[in-house]
């Protein structure tokens, strides 16, 4: 068989994320073996692995027996910027809504999809945010990479002094902002506490659990606003040094902590939660610095879920989440936070 040993090693490697047993495989296990060496031994690291990475207590948490899944998913967000400016000056500003939906099907840790941008449709104003993600999560650890940006504008909600600022009502367009972020880190009760249970829908959480976690995170930001497209009196309440416009661009490294837990609150029912904050270090400038400066750095993750699953093939399931940033120095600083609300309807099945 020319492929045989290229096919086993990838049947090894792809099905460590998905910790699914040997009867839930589109091909047995001892069949391969009996192929050569190399697959033979494919299969044993792949066994070796499976047991290494996805040991849990099936009185806490079990796998779905399913290799592929489909679901229907309506994703909304926005995001949110608050500066606080020398001389108690506040502004704040708030993003467009925007809301896309699409179908996704999903083989093991690989998925598939397509959204259409609803809010276009709807309002007929091109409004989209650019987002990608990736999540590979076993037993013991999980890692994530997303991508964020939104350069279609905001709306400024309120500016002036702090204590006595005014409404306002401001379309703002002057933005362009970019983040990366990787996330990787280790769940120390990681034989009870299934992260991947209440948000990812890998498996099953039976009995309620929760888990501290530690890792390591870093994050790219690129952030420009352009205030020359607002009025003059409110231009002219901003630090001069910024000359209108406002820029930062850092690269964060930090270390992450946190802790889950996922309440079994009826049968098929589960509610989950997990809050990581991530304390580092950044180097990079803000606005009109000329060169790179190494400073304190911080950044929360908040999420929270809502899963329904009916014997372990249909499943409801709501996530929310919100990323909080934090950028300062002497003059001023940012609190930027985007929430973000995914829905979806799905259903887990196997072909052979």
């Amino acid at each position: 068989m020319k492929h045989s040993k290229f096919i086993s090693f990838f049947v090894a490697f792809i099905l460590i994320g998905w910790g699914g047993h040997s009867y839930a495989m589109s091909f047995d296990l001892d069949s391969i073996a009996e192929w050569g060496k190399f697959p033979r031994f494919a299969v044993k690291t792949y066994r070796w692995a499976d047991k290494f990475f996805n040991s849990y207590d099936s009185t806490y948490v079990v796998p779905t027996g399913q290799r592929f899944n489909v679901k229907f998913k309506m994703d909304s967000w926005l995001d949110t910027y608050s500066f606080d400016l020398v001389d108690d000056v506040s502004l704040r500003m708030v993003s467009f809504p925007s809301t896309s939906a699409g179908f996704w099907l999903s083989y093991m840790a690989v998925s598939v999809g397509y959204d259409v941008n609803l809010s276009r449709w709807i309002t007929g104003e091109k409004r989209t945010r650019r987002r990608f993600d990736f999540h590979f999560n076993c037993g013991l650890f999980a890692a994530e990479l997303y991508y964020i940006g939104n350069d279609v504008g905001t709306h400024i909600t309120r500016f002036g002094i702090k204590d006595n600022s005014w409404p306002v009502n401001l379309d703002f367009n002057g933005i362009n902002t970019r983040m990366l972020i990787f996330d990787a880190y280790y769940f120390l009760n990681n034989r009870k506490y299934s992260y991947s249970a209440a948000f990812t829908f890998g498996r099953v959480q039976l009995k309620s659990a929760g888990s501290f976690f530690a890792g390591f995170s870093y994050w790219y930001q690129k952030y420009n606003f352009d205030f020359n497209r607002l009025p003059y009196e409110m231009k002219s309440m901003l630090p001069k040094e910024w000359n209108y416009k406002y820029a930062v661009q850092a690269k964060n490294y930090g270390l992450k902590f946190g802790y889950g837990y996922n309440w079994v609150v009826g049968r098929n029912w589960v509610v989950g939660i997990s809050e990581s904050p991530t304390i580092g270090v950044k180097r990079g400038y803000i606005s009109v610095e000329a060169n790179p400066k190494w400073s304190f750095s911080m950044y929360n993750t908040l999420r929270v879920s809502g899963v329904w699953n009916l014997r372990k093939r249909w499943f409801v399931g709501i996530v929310g989440r919100v990323e909080t940033s934090l950028i300062y120095d002497k003059e001023h600083t940012l609190l930027n936070n985007t929430a973000d609300v995914d829905i979806c309807v799905g259903y887990r099945f196997n072909l052979w």
